[in-house]
Parts: C-alpha cells; sequence; structure tokens
C-alpha cells in the first residue's frame, strides 16, 4: 500500500499549548482563515475529540477520526482505528491534512513531510500542549509575521519541511 504525503495544520502558543477544554484557548480569525486554506482541498485526520469540538461538520473537507472506541459513530466521519487504515482511504498522490489533537499529532509526526504551523506569540492557560519540533529534524522554510490586532496576540505562519 502506498502512502499518501502527509502534513499538519496546528496552531501552537509560545508556552506549547495548542487546546484548553476540549476547544482552542484564543479566537484568532486570521488563523482560521488560514487553516480554512490550508485543510479546503484535503482530506483531514484527526482525533475523535478534535471532531467533536468542531461546531459542524466543516463543508467540502472529508474528516477522518482516528479513535480507539470501536463503537464510536458520528454523522459526516470517517472512522479509522490506525494509521494504515487512515492511509488505505486517501489516495496518493492527495495529501493527508493532520489536525489535531495531541495524540493524533503524535501518533501521525512520523509520517509528515511539512508541518503548517501557527505560532501564537502568547501564554495562554490550556490543558493540551505539544512540544517544540526538533530542528534537526524539521527545518524553516518559510515564515510571515503578522503583527498583534486589538488584544489578539502577534501571529507567526511557519512552514517547516522534514529534513532529508
Amino acid at each position: 500500500m502506498s502512502r499518501p504525503p502527509v502534513f499538519f495544520v496546528v496552531a501552537r502558543a509560545d508556552n506549547g499549548v495548542i487546546g484548553d477544554k476540549g476547544g482552542l484557548p484564543w479566537h484568532l480569525p486570521e488563523d482560521l482563515k488560514h487553516f480554512k486554506a490550508m485543510t479546503a482541498r484535503f482530506p483531514m485526520l484527526m482525533g475523535r475529540r478534535t471532531f467533536e469540538s468542531l461546531p459542524r461538520v466543516l463543508p467540502g473537507r472529508r474528516h477522518i477520526v482516528l479513535t480507539r472506541d470501536r463503537g464510536w459513530r458520528a454523522e459526516g466521519a470517517e472512522v479509522v482505528h490506525s494509521p494504515e487504515e487512515a492511509f488505505s482511504l486517501v489516495e496518493p498522490p492527495e495529501r493527508l491534512a493532520v489536525i489535531g489533537g495531541a495524540q493524533v499529532f503524535e501518533t501521525m509526526l512520523p509520517y509528515a513531510f511539512r508541518i503548517e504551523l501557527t505560532e501564537v506569540h502568547a501564554e495562554p492557560e490550556g490543558d493540551t500542549l505539544m512540544p517544540p519540533f526538533d530542528p534537526g529534524v524539521w527545518r524553516e522554510f518559510v515564515r510571515v509575521d503578522r503583527e498583534a490586532v486589538g488584544e489578539r496576540p502577534p501571529l507567526s505562519f511557519v512552514t517547516l519541511l522534514r529534513r532529508a
């Protein structure tokens, strides 16, 4: 079986926080636009809690949910129980966008070739963390910095590529 190219789309605060109480610890319209642009044409892989945190099934995208719960089902979700099952649903050269949560990111990291990282330059409270990406494995390819807007913190949109 050939494996589709895997990439991450994730927002992480300077203190490593990526989530709080099943949601995002911020409301950043510019990051939401970025997320939509990065995932619009691709099937998305996520964990059950990430799927359940969405306000609805996001239009125009497949929602593949990786869960250990063999009985879990939800309208709009294609359920898988392993990375291999997820790969079997996506035909290369189509890419698979991994969107969270922390356990899914950890499971899928060995397969990723690219990370679309939004650095949120703040230190919010949160209960879900993601460690920094190892610079020995990942190199920064592109960085676009955005200034703070009102009460919203500054952001950096960063593309990381796996080193050869």
